[in-house]
Parts: structure tokens; sequence; C-alpha cells
């Protein structure tokens, strides 16, 4: 009878711990993530720096640009599964690592190569923590309206970083050198690797079978070489070269697919895409992303080039599209709760189509309400979306498959941005390059290499000169004008299909637990648990 009330009273005292301990768990995912989301972005400001410093090839500088983007996309499956079956806190705690000794080889680098290394090795350990922050969320929070609320602060925070990493960069470069920008990574992530081991809970899928060493590669070749293929073709690379490496990526992947299906433990099931509300979040993701990614860039350049403002001005005018973002997030498990994730995501596609349309007035002068009504509906809207298909996607995941589910999220997030970069670039560059073919008093030969992108066509100008230099920036300038407000169009059909889309979700949200409870460790039984760690 003893031992019995002794078992009792251990297991009440775990249940507290562990219900004490959830949040900190998730402060301590979210800025891990925070870091990730915040190194995505910081480097773009220090492009000039590091050019000046290091002196990179054309070839190289791109690669300094995109190699973690790149590298980060192509293993989040990977490592996604990898979690699954040895554990997704260890996979963690090993990406912590190694993101924080690849900050400092960035930020101490002398040469390109090693900064490429570098940022090739950053993309590595983003790929490992970015699913492992989702998949233990989603064993943390088995409740479902616990873990909406804990998903809408993950998403809030991932906004965060994503405008945070601009501004930070900035800051950084006016008072230090530009290793900087990585060199605020290593204490951060030291305290991350120390806290997590202290207190996150380690959780694996049912491990049957062993782990498809051969599929995991073929994954992340396969999405390597569609990623790059998508950078290519978005960059105006549309010869064979740049195709290449799409049509290698997409036989790879079907090759996967098909040694999945044959596979009696596959390294991801596939099964899951059966599931309506799963095959349908994650088109609502890749959706959201390839309408709007393409259109963040097209707008700094219209608030630069067009309206002449600063970097930093730049930044600024898009903050209320993170602000508006991050209160999407906090009060995304209540309107869950209320509208259910049918009426949420195809609400959340409706109202950042309006507000796309909506921004379609913006002209050649500067119309500052104008912009931040239709930044604060984007970014409420497109949060709305994206917190409702994660969640759903997440809770229809089966709980040893949470890793993997994260990891094909995270995924669609990134082939969408990528795919929408290279589509909406596609757009932008034929609605604008024909209005260019001749202009007036321009010689024709201005005149087309005017007609690859604004910023030559204002340096064709300035080496003109005089009425027809004048002539051609004003020309080019209303035919920028004129392929965004098509751009915009175009992005708005797509965010309309996407509410199509979302009418195959469940009505309702189900709040039954649909995960089982995972045992945070309590403070004082943490030095029991590094036993099995």
């Amino acid at each position: 009878m003893s031992g019995t009330t002794t078992a009792a009273a251990a297991l009440r005292r775990r249940a507290a711990g562990a219900g004490a301990n959830r949040w900190v768990v998730l402060v301590v995912l979210c800025a891990s993530l925070l870091l990730v989301a915040v190194d995505a972005t910081v480097l773009h400001v220090a492009v000039p720096a590091v050019t000046e410093d290091l002196r990179p090839g054309g070839i190289e500088l791109l690669w300094i640009v995109d190699v973690y983007p790149l590298v980060c996309a192509s293993l989040l499956i990977l490592f996604g599964t990898l979690g699954d079956r040895v554990g997704r806190r260890r996979i963690l705690l090993l990406g912590y690592g190694l993101f924080g000794v690849a900050s400092a080889m960035a930020a101490l680098a002398d040469t390109a190569q090693v900064l490429i290394v570098a940022r090739a090795l950053l993309g590595v350990g983003g790929a490992m923590i970015m699913p492992a922050t989702l998949s233990i969320l989603r064993q943390v929070f088995p409740d479902r309206r616990e873990r909406a609320l804990a998903i809408g602060i993950w998403s809030a925070v991932a906004a965060v970083g994503a405008a945070v990493g601009p501004l930070l960069g900035g800051f950084l470069l006016e008072h230090f050198w530009w290793g900087s920008v990585f060199l605020v990574n290593i204490p951060l992530m030291l305290v991350s690797l120390l806290v997590g081991r202290l207190l996150l809970p380690e959780s694996r899928g049912d491990g049957r079978g062993p782990w498809d060493v051969v599929g995991a590669l073929m994954a992340a070749a396969g999405l390597f070489g569609i990623v790059l293929g998508v950078k290519r073709l978005g960059g105006g690379d549309l010869d064979g070269a740049g195709a290449l490496p799409l049509l290698v990526g997409a036989a790879l992947l079907v090759l996967f697919v098909r040694r999945q299906r044959r596979r009696e433990h596959p390294l991801v099931d596939l099964r899951m895409f059966s599931r309506p509300a799963f095959s349908t979040s994650v088109g609502c993701i890749v959706l959201a992303m390839l309408a709007l990614v393409g259109l963040e860039l097209i707008a700094a350049q219209y608030l630069q080039l067009v309206l002449g403002l600063s970097p930093l001005e730049t930044g600024l005018r898009l903050l209320p599209l993170t602000f508006a973002a991050m209160g999407a997030g906090l009060a995304g498990a209540r309107m869950l709760r209320r509208f259910g994730p049918r009426r949420m995501v195809c609400s959340g596609f409706c109202l950042t189509a309006f507000a796309v349309v909506l921004l379609t007035a913006m002209g050649e002068t500067d119309n500052p309400a104008l912009m931040v009504s239709g930044f604060v509906l984007l970014g409420f809207g497109l949060e709305t979306t994206l917190f409702g298909a994660y969640e759903s996607m997440l809770s229809e995941a089966p709980p040893e498959q949470a890793g993997g589910a994260a990891a094909i999220g995270e995924t669609s997030y990134q082939l969408g941005a990528g795919i929408g970069i290279a589509l909406l670039g596609t757009v932008m560059n034929a609605a604008y390059t024909p209005g260019l073919s001749s202009v007036p008093g321009v010689p024709a030969s201005a005149s087309a290499a005017a007609g690859h992108s604004l910023g030559e066509a204002y340096e064709v100008a300035g080496q003109l000169g005089g009425s027809a230099g004048e002539t051609l920036r004003d020309v080019a300038r209303n035919c920028f004008v004129n392929g965004l407000h098509v751009t915009l169009l175009v992005s708005a059909g797509l965010l309309l299909l996407g509410a199509v889309m979302a009418l195959r979700l469940p009505r309702t949200m189900n709040c039954e637990a649909t995960a089982p409870v995972v045992e945070v460790p309590a403070p004082r039984e943490v030095a029991e648990s590094r036993v099995t760690a």
C-alpha cells in the first residue's frame, strides 16, 4: 500500500512539474527560434560591408547570401525525421551547439570561401533547430487549446525575428564591424544550450524499423535541387543550366516518394497526406507564401527606388506589418476556438487578398496612411492564415511523426517562399519590360538595358543625362508602378485560390488531447534525468 501511495505521489509531482515548466519550455524554444529567424535576414544590410572587406566575386556573393536558406530548407526533413528516431531534444541541443560554432566561424571569416562554409553550417544548425522546436511544442502541449496558444506565441516570435534582423544588423553595423551580426548569436546560443539541457523534455517517435538513411539523403538532395533551381529561375536564369537543378531535384523527390510508399517503415508516413486537414494545411502554407513573399522584395524596391526612402526608412515602413502579424499570432488561439480552422484560414486568405487589392492604389507619390492600412491588414491576414494552417497540420499529425510533420510544414514554407519570389518576379518583369521597349528620344540599346530592372534604368538614365535621361527615368518609374499593380492582382488571385482550398479544413476545432503528455523535468529531478540523456 505504501509503495502504491509513494508512486502516486511521485506521479502527482511529475504532473505538477510538467504543468509548471511547459511554459518555460515554450520560452526556451521561442528564444532559439528568434535567433534562427533573425539570422535569415540579418546579413542583408551587411552585404555592402562584407563586399568591401572580403572582396567576393559575383557568384561568391550570391552564395554568401543564399547558402543559408538553401541548406536549411534542404535538410529540414532529414533532421525532422532523425529527431523522431534519436530524440528531438538531442537534435535541438546539437543544433544549438553547431549554430554557435558556425556563428563564431562566420564572425571571424577572413575570406569569402570561409564565410560561405560558415553560412552553410549555420543552415545545418537552423535545420536542426526549426522542426525540433515545433515537434517538442507538439508533445509538451497535448491539449489542443493550450497548444494553439503556444503556436500563436511561437509564430509571433518568428514574425518578430524576420523584422528585427535588418534593424539589428543596421544597429550593429553603425557601431561595430560586419562580423558582429554573427557574434551576437554566440552568448544567446550558449544560454539556450545550458537552459535547454536542464529544462527541455526528451521525446521521440515509436522507433519502429531502421532510419532510412538513403531516403533522407534523397530528400535532402531533391529539395536542394528544387530550391536552387527556383532561385536561379527567379533570378532570370531561364536556360538549360538554370532549369537542370530543378529537374534533377524533382526527379529525386519523385523517387523519394516511391521509395517511401514501398517501405514498411517509411521515413515520412505519406498517409498523413490522405488526411484532408493535413494536406490542405500544407497547401495553404505553400499558397500563402507563394503569393506574398515575392511582394516583400518588390515592396522594398518600390519604397526605395520609387519613393526614394532610405533602407532604414523602408524597414520602419514595414514594421506595421510585423506588429499586426504579432497581434494575430497572440489572438490566434482565441480566434481558432471561436471560428474553427475552416473559417479562420479562409477569412485570413480573404482579408489578405483585400489588403493586396487595396495596395494597388499606391502610385508614384507617397501615401503613408494607405500604406500603413494595407500593411496592417496584410500582416494580420497572413498570420491568421499561417497560424490556422500550422495548427491544423500539427494537430492532424500522429504524435510519433511530429518531427516529420513539422519538417514538412517548414519545408512547405520555404518552398512557397522560393517559388513565390520566382513566380511574382517573372510576372513583374513581364509587366515592366514591354513599356521600355521603345522610349521616345532614348537610344534602343539604352531602352533595352533599362528593361532589366528599375535600378538599372536609373543607372542608364544617369549616364544619358539631360531630357533623354529624365524621360527614361519617368517612363521606367511608371512602368514599375504598373508592373507592381499587375503583380498585386496576380497575388490576390492566388490568395483567393487559397481561400477556396481552405474550405476543405474542418469546420470546428477538436479540442480532445491527441498526444500523450510528455514529462517535463522539474528542477529538482533534472539530475536524475541526465542519466538517460
